[in-house]
C-alpha cells in the first residue's frame, strides 16, 4: 500500500533528536512521497534543505497567517524557483488566533495567492474560522490547484470547495471521538480527497497525545476507510493519484 503524505512539518524541533529515523520508519511504512511545508522564512528553508537531502521529499514555501506580520515578498518568490519546491503553502487566514492582524493576513495571502497563480504552483491554504474570506480571495486569483489542508468546515463548505474542482485534506483528527468531520469524508469523492499528517501535530487514535509522525498515516486511511465502505488500499491508493497528479505530475513522468 503506497502512501503520499502532503502535509508534514519534519523540520520542526520535534524532530531534532531522532529526524532521520523517523524518515526511515515512514518509508518502511509506504510512504512514497512527503511534502514538507514552509511557514516562514526559516522553515520553508529547512524545507528546501530537507527536500535536497532526501528523494522522496519536495518542499512548499510560504508564510503562514500566524507569521503574516513578517511576511518577505522577495523571499517566497525566490525560494518559490527552487526545484524542489512543488507549491505555495502554508498560506491563509486564521481568524481563530489573530496571532497577525486581520487585513495584513489578507493582504499576504493576496500575495501569495497570486504568486501561485503567476507561477503556475499549487496553493495549500490555512483555513480557520475564515471560510468566506478564503473563498472570496481564491476567487480573485483563481490559481489552478487548491488544497484546503487539515480540514475543518461542514458538508456546505465543502461542497462549495468541490465545484471549484479543488481538494479537501484529511488529518488524524477523524479518528478522534469529539470531531465533526464524519458526514464530510462520507460526502468526499474521492477524486477530490487528500490524507496528510500535519506532523507533528494531530496524532491519530491510538497514539493520540504522542508526537505524529507519517507513519501513522495507515491509521488515518483506516478510519477514512470505514467511514466510505471501501478498502484501506482503495483509499490510500486514490489518494496517492490525486496527490501525485497535483504536486508532482508535471515532474514525474
Amino acid at each position: 500500500m503506497k502512501i503520499f503524505e502532503t502535509h508534514a512539518h519534519l523540520d520542526f524541533p520535534e524532530f531534532d533528536p531522532d529526524r532521520e529515523q523517523v524518515i526511515r520508519k515512514s518509508l518502511n511504512a509506504g510512504v512514497e512521497f512527503i511534502i514538507n511545508i514552509g511557514i516562514d522564512e526559516a522553515t520553508s528553508r529547512a524545507s528546501i534543505k530537507l527536500a535536497d537531502t532526501y528523494p522522496q521529499i519536495y518542499a512548499a514555501v510560504a508564510y503562514h497567517p500566524h507569521e503574516a506580520k513578517h511576511y518577505n515578498p522577495e523571499l517566497i518568490r525566490s525560494l518559490s524557483l527552487h526545484p524542489q519546491v512543488v507549491a505555495i503553502g502554508e498560506t491563509g487566514l486564521d481568524y481563530y488566533r489573530n496571532h497577525s492582524p486581520r487585513e495584513v493576513q489578507k493582504q499576504v495571502f493576496r500575495d501569495q495567492a497570486g504568486l501561485a497563480s503567476e507561477l503556475g504552483l499549487p496553493l495549500i491554504i490555512h483555513d480557520r474560522d475564515a471560510h468566506a474570506d478564503c473563498l472570496q480571495i481564491l476567487d480573485e486569483y483563481q490559481p489552478a490547484k487548491v488544497v484546503f489542508h487539515c480540514f475543518s468546515g461542514d458538508v456546505g463548505f465543502a461542497s462549495q470547495i468541490i465545484e471549484r474542482n479543488w481538494f479537501i485534506s484529511i488529518t488524524g483528527n477523524i479518528t478522534y471521538r469529539n470531531q465533526m468531520l464524519e458526514d464530510v469524508v462520507r460526502y468526499l469523492p474521492l477524486n477530490r480527497l487528500f490524507i496528510e499528517t500535519d506532523c507533528p501535530f494531530l496524532t491519530p487514535c491510538p497514539f493520540r497525545g504522542k508526537r505524529n509522525s507519517p507513519e501513522y498515516l495507515p491509521y488515518t486511511i483506516s478510519r477514512i476507510s470505514e467511514l466510505k465502505g471501501i478498502t484501506p488500499r482503495q483509499v490510500a491508493e486514490a489518494t496517492f493519484d490525486n496527490a501525485f497528479q497535483f504536486f508532482l505530475g508535471e515532474r514525474i513522468k
